[in-house]
């Protein structure tokens, strides 16, 4: 009986992955998101809803998406970004944090495996956000998976952990005008500078020294990335909760109303739908800049 059960689970995979591949095929006939990012809404209501003991919704929304990697990477998607460990969620009780800090550890460790799914499909795996507010363990787990797969060059998978939005910004304009300073101070030494860090008035020469939009952007977390095309959270919330909001001037908001762990390959779809309907509208809004 055991055995009949796993051929048929075997057969069962095939015939979805076929499935999976007829419907990427006719979805790439339209445009393909270049960038999709995940919101991992609604672990926790999944384990009370379920009750499940405390952590257990997080393990089963890991799984979730590890599943909803596979998808993107098999439609053709090169860049994933998740949200996966607020700067805000360092407030959550100790002992919740303490446990998901454990799971991240063990679920970083699992990425770096040799049949992992970012091995698989040659993933590049980035770290993003104030990794200094780690704990150590994780943090060094972190450095681990992102020399490991430092090599792969098929697609990127930027984890935001211990990140907001806010944070980003705010550190992109400090390395900016620390950089900015810096040439200013080497210009002055030369003699070339013409006092520019003095209280004297600023002249036009002086005025193109100071940062603009390209410093910030190149000190930005997320430089190497393309903007998102698409950000998906589910459990039916609008909101981007301090998420990529540099970022997500253009981009199509997709909210299913299904909890993260619940989350599906259709769902996927749907949002691919979503933003190939609203594509050339995007297109346009991103041209006006």
């Amino acid at each position: 009986m055991d055995k009949q059960s796993s051929s048929q689970r075997t057969h069962n995979g095939y015939f979805a992955s076929f499935l999976r591949k007829c419907i990427f095929l006719i979805l790439s006939r339209g445009p393909i998101p270049d960038h999709i990012a995940f919101i991992m809404d609604g672990n926790r209501r999944f384990s009370n809803q379920n009750k499940l003991i405390e952590g257990a919704g997080h393990r089963v929304g890991f799984s979730a998406l590890l599943s909803m990697l596979r998808y993107c990477y098999e439609f053709g998607v090169k860049y994933v970004t998740i949200y996966a460990f607020s700067i805000e969620n360092f407030k959550r009780r100790p002992e919740e944090v303490q446990s998901i800090m454990e799971l991240m550890q063990e679920k970083i460790e699992e990425l770096i495996e040799e049949e992992s799914i970012v091995n698989q499909y040659g993933v590049r795996v980035c770290f993003i956000g104030n990794l200094k507010l780690l704990s150590k363990p994780v943090r060094l787990a972190a450095e681990r998976a992102m020399i490991a797969t430092a090599d792969n060059s098929k697609a990127v998978l930027s984890i935001c952990i211990a990140y907001t939005s806010t944070d980003e910004i705010l550190h992109a304009v400090q390395e900016s005008c620390e950089e900015k300073i810096e040439e200013i101070r080497a210009l002055d030494t030369s003699g070339a500078g013409y006092d520019l860090l003095g209280l004297s008035g600023r002249g036009k020469e002086q005025e193109e020294r100071f940062i603009d939009l390209k410093d910030i952007e190149k000190h930005m977390y997320m430089e190497f990335a393309p903007d998102p095309d698409i950000i998906i959270r589910t459990s039916g919330e609008t909101r981007l909760s301090n998420f990529l909001l540099w970022q997500s001037s253009f981009c199509l908001l997709y909210s299913p109303l299904v909890l993260w762990p619940d989350i599906g390959f259709w769902h996927l779809v749907w949002a691919v739908l979503d933003f190939q309907g609203n594509f050339f509208y995007l297109k346009g809004k991103r041209k006006q800049l």
